[in-house]
Protein backbone atom coordinates (compact mmCIF):
# COMPACT_ATOMS: atom_id res chain seq x y z
CA UNK A 1 0.00 0.00 0.00
CA UNK A 2 1.07 3.48 -0.99
CA UNK A 3 -0.07 6.85 0.07
CA UNK A 4 1.09 9.95 -1.54
CA UNK A 5 1.72 13.52 0.69
CA UNK A 6 1.25 16.39 -1.41
CA UNK A 7 3.52 19.07 -0.37
CA UNK A 8 0.68 21.67 -0.93
CA UNK A 9 -1.68 19.89 1.43
CA UNK A 10 1.09 20.34 4.04
CA UNK A 11 1.35 22.51 7.40
CA UNK A 12 3.71 25.73 6.59
CA UNK A 13 5.11 28.33 8.37
CA UNK A 14 6.89 31.42 7.49
CA UNK A 15 8.84 33.54 10.13
CA UNK A 16 10.83 35.46 7.70
CA UNK A 17 14.42 34.22 8.34
CA UNK A 18 12.67 30.47 8.54
CA UNK A 19 10.51 29.09 6.01
CA UNK A 20 9.34 25.33 7.03
CA UNK A 21 7.28 22.32 5.70
CA UNK A 22 5.74 20.64 7.83
CA UNK A 23 4.63 16.86 7.10
CA UNK A 24 3.11 16.01 10.90
CA UNK A 25 2.05 18.38 13.35
CA UNK A 26 4.74 21.15 14.75
CA UNK A 27 4.70 24.32 16.88
CA UNK A 28 1.55 26.42 14.79
CA UNK A 29 0.44 23.25 12.59
CA UNK A 30 -2.01 20.77 14.69
CA UNK A 31 -3.94 18.02 12.94
CA UNK A 32 -4.54 15.22 15.21
CA UNK A 33 -4.86 12.87 12.41
CA UNK A 34 -1.08 13.52 11.20
CA UNK A 35 0.89 13.37 14.59
CA UNK A 36 3.51 10.95 12.99
CA UNK A 37 4.12 7.57 11.14
CA UNK A 38 4.84 5.00 13.13
CA UNK A 39 7.56 6.12 15.67
CA UNK A 40 8.82 9.29 12.87
CA UNK A 41 7.93 11.85 14.80
CA UNK A 42 8.82 14.98 13.03
CA UNK A 43 9.92 15.99 9.52
CA UNK A 44 10.51 19.70 9.01
CA UNK A 45 12.05 20.87 5.60
CA UNK A 46 13.43 24.25 6.62
CA UNK A 47 15.00 27.21 5.00
CA UNK A 48 17.49 29.35 7.03
CA UNK A 49 18.04 32.67 5.73
CA UNK A 50 22.27 33.38 5.83
CA UNK A 51 23.01 34.73 9.29
CA UNK A 52 20.16 33.54 11.38
CA UNK A 53 19.25 30.52 13.13
CA UNK A 54 18.31 28.18 15.96
CA UNK A 55 19.18 29.67 19.08
CA UNK A 56 19.93 27.49 21.90
CA UNK A 57 17.11 25.15 23.02
CA UNK A 58 16.36 22.10 24.60
CA UNK A 59 15.12 18.86 24.11
CA UNK A 60 14.95 15.84 25.73
CA UNK A 61 13.94 11.68 24.96
CA UNK A 62 14.16 12.28 21.41
CA UNK A 63 16.35 11.43 18.56
CA UNK A 64 16.79 13.81 15.90
CA UNK A 65 18.87 13.90 12.69
CA UNK A 66 19.53 16.81 10.29
CA UNK A 67 20.49 16.08 6.78
CA UNK A 68 21.67 19.41 4.75
CA UNK A 69 20.62 19.65 1.05
CA UNK A 70 21.95 23.45 0.59
CA UNK A 71 24.47 25.59 2.13
CA UNK A 72 25.60 25.32 5.63
CA UNK A 73 24.57 24.29 9.10
CA UNK A 74 26.70 25.00 12.17
CA UNK A 75 25.27 22.90 15.75
CA UNK A 76 26.81 23.69 19.03
CA UNK A 77 25.83 22.53 21.84
CA UNK A 78 25.43 21.98 26.00
CA UNK A 79 27.99 18.87 25.47
CA UNK A 80 30.62 21.30 23.81
CA UNK A 81 30.42 20.07 20.71
CA UNK A 82 30.64 22.52 17.36
CA UNK A 83 30.48 21.99 14.18
CA UNK A 84 29.49 22.52 10.30
CA UNK A 85 27.97 20.43 8.04
CA UNK A 86 27.12 20.85 4.34
CA UNK A 87 24.92 19.16 1.22
CA UNK A 88 24.60 15.74 1.74
CA UNK A 89 26.31 15.74 5.26
CA UNK A 90 24.25 14.74 8.55
CA UNK A 91 24.51 16.08 11.85
CA UNK A 92 22.67 13.19 14.48
CA UNK A 93 21.98 14.28 18.62
CA UNK A 94 19.97 11.68 20.94
CA UNK A 95 18.77 13.96 23.31
CA UNK A 96 18.16 11.51 26.24
CA UNK A 97 18.26 13.41 29.14
CA UNK A 98 18.07 16.15 28.12
CA UNK A 99 20.73 18.47 25.93
CA UNK A 100 21.05 22.05 24.86
CA UNK A 101 21.84 23.15 20.80
CA UNK A 102 21.71 25.78 18.78
CA UNK A 103 21.69 25.76 14.57
CA UNK A 104 22.75 28.08 12.73
CA UNK A 105 23.51 28.87 9.01
CA UNK A 106 26.62 30.91 8.82
CA UNK A 107 27.01 30.44 5.08
CA UNK A 108 26.40 33.33 2.22
CA UNK A 109 23.22 31.63 0.77
CA UNK A 110 20.17 30.32 2.49
CA UNK A 111 20.62 26.93 3.92
CA UNK A 112 18.02 23.73 3.30
CA UNK A 113 17.88 20.84 5.34
CA UNK A 114 15.92 18.03 6.79
CA UNK A 115 15.20 17.78 10.49
CA UNK A 116 13.66 14.27 11.41
CA UNK A 117 12.76 13.61 15.03
CA UNK A 118 12.58 9.58 16.31
CA UNK A 119 10.83 8.64 19.05
CA UNK A 120 13.46 6.18 21.46
CA UNK A 121 12.87 2.90 22.29
CA UNK A 122 13.13 4.05 25.86
CA UNK A 123 13.46 7.32 27.64
CA UNK A 124 16.75 8.32 29.86
CA UNK A 125 18.94 7.58 27.33
CA UNK A 126 22.82 9.63 27.97
CA UNK A 127 23.21 12.03 25.19
CA UNK A 128 25.13 11.39 22.07
CA UNK A 129 26.25 13.67 18.88
CA UNK A 130 27.64 12.56 15.91
CA UNK A 131 28.10 14.49 12.49
CA UNK A 132 29.20 12.38 9.18
CA UNK A 133 30.23 13.84 5.65
CA UNK A 134 29.21 11.09 3.54
CA UNK A 135 30.71 11.61 0.21
CA UNK A 136 27.76 12.31 -2.76
CA UNK A 137 28.50 9.75 -4.96
CA UNK A 138 27.67 6.94 -2.65
CA UNK A 139 24.04 7.25 -3.38
CA UNK A 140 24.37 7.91 -6.98
CA UNK A 141 21.63 5.92 -8.56
CA UNK A 142 22.25 3.37 -4.89
CA UNK A 143 20.75 3.13 -1.69
CA UNK A 144 22.98 4.54 0.61
CA UNK A 145 22.32 3.79 4.32
CA UNK A 146 23.05 6.18 6.76
CA UNK A 147 21.20 5.20 9.68
CA UNK A 148 20.01 2.11 11.58
CA UNK A 149 19.32 0.80 15.16
CA UNK A 150 21.62 0.04 17.73
CA UNK A 151 22.56 -3.54 16.33
CA UNK A 152 22.91 -2.28 12.97
CA UNK A 153 26.07 -1.43 10.71
CA UNK A 154 24.88 2.45 9.85
CA UNK A 155 27.76 4.77 10.89
CA UNK A 156 25.17 6.96 12.76
CA UNK A 157 22.78 4.16 15.26
CA UNK A 158 19.74 5.93 17.26
CA UNK A 159 17.77 3.98 19.67
CA UNK A 160 15.10 2.97 17.56
CA UNK A 161 14.29 0.22 14.85
CA UNK A 162 14.61 2.84 12.07
CA UNK A 163 17.23 2.85 8.79
CA UNK A 164 17.13 5.97 6.94
CA UNK A 165 18.57 5.64 3.34
CA UNK A 166 19.49 8.38 0.90
CA UNK A 167 19.70 8.29 -3.20
CA UNK A 168 20.28 10.36 -5.85
CA UNK A 169 19.01 9.01 -9.19
CA UNK A 170 19.68 10.33 -12.95
CA UNK A 171 16.76 10.97 -15.33
CA UNK A 172 15.05 7.71 -16.94
CA UNK A 173 16.92 5.47 -14.26
CA UNK A 174 14.64 2.92 -11.87
CA UNK A 175 15.79 1.33 -8.48
CA UNK A 176 13.79 -0.79 -6.05
CA UNK A 177 13.43 -1.14 -2.28
CA UNK A 178 12.36 -4.21 -0.85
CA UNK A 179 9.82 -3.83 2.49
CA UNK A 180 9.88 -6.93 4.87
CA UNK A 181 6.42 -7.58 6.10
CA UNK A 182 5.51 -5.89 9.06
CA UNK A 183 8.14 -2.90 7.83
CA UNK A 184 7.08 0.59 6.40
CA UNK A 185 8.71 3.23 5.13
CA UNK A 186 8.40 7.05 4.67
CA UNK A 187 9.74 8.10 1.35
CA UNK A 188 10.63 11.63 0.65
CA UNK A 189 11.03 13.53 -2.75
CA UNK A 190 13.60 16.32 -1.41
CA UNK A 191 14.46 17.11 -5.14
CA UNK A 192 13.31 16.38 -9.12
CA UNK A 193 10.41 14.10 -10.02
CA UNK A 194 9.35 11.00 -10.13
CA UNK A 195 7.26 7.84 -9.98
CA UNK A 196 6.80 5.85 -7.00
CA UNK A 197 4.87 2.60 -7.75
CA UNK A 198 3.28 4.62 -10.60
CA UNK A 199 2.37 7.47 -8.20
CA UNK A 200 4.02 10.98 -9.41
CA UNK A 201 6.06 12.49 -6.81
CA UNK A 202 7.23 16.48 -7.52
CA UNK A 203 10.02 18.05 -5.43
CA UNK A 204 8.63 18.21 -1.47
CA UNK A 205 6.06 15.55 -1.76
CA UNK A 206 6.21 12.36 -0.05
CA UNK A 207 4.79 8.82 0.52
CA UNK A 208 3.86 6.53 3.04
CA UNK A 209 4.39 2.87 2.54
CA UNK A 210 3.77 -0.55 3.87
CA UNK A 211 4.60 -3.83 3.05
CA UNK A 212 5.30 -3.60 -0.46
CA UNK A 213 8.37 -3.55 -2.83
CA UNK A 214 9.08 0.63 -3.52
CA UNK A 215 10.04 0.96 -7.47
CA UNK A 216 11.31 4.44 -7.69
CA UNK A 217 11.95 6.02 -11.28
CA UNK A 218 12.76 9.43 -12.16
CA UNK A 219 11.48 11.58 -14.09
CA UNK A 220 14.34 14.50 -13.77
CA UNK A 221 17.34 13.56 -11.92
CA UNK A 222 15.99 13.25 -8.17
CA UNK A 223 17.30 12.98 -4.72
CA UNK A 224 15.09 10.87 -2.28
CA UNK A 225 15.79 10.34 1.49
CA UNK A 226 13.33 7.08 2.75
CA UNK A 227 12.87 6.47 6.58
CA UNK A 228 12.07 2.28 7.17
CA UNK A 229 10.81 1.10 10.13
CA UNK A 230 8.60 -1.42 12.02
CA UNK A 231 4.71 -0.70 11.29
CA UNK A 232 3.24 0.48 14.59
Amino acid sequence: MIRKIDHQNMGRSNLGWLQSLFHFSFADYYNPANMNFGVLRVVNDDLVQAGTGFATHPHRDMEIISYVIDGHLTHGDSMGNQNTITRGHVQYMSAGTGIQHSEYNWGEKTARFLQIWILPDRKGHTPQYGDFRFEWEDRHNQWLQIVSGIDGTAPIQIHQDANLFVLELDIGHSIDFDLAPGRQAYLIQIEGSSLANGIELDTCDAAEISSETITVSSREKSHFILIEMRQH
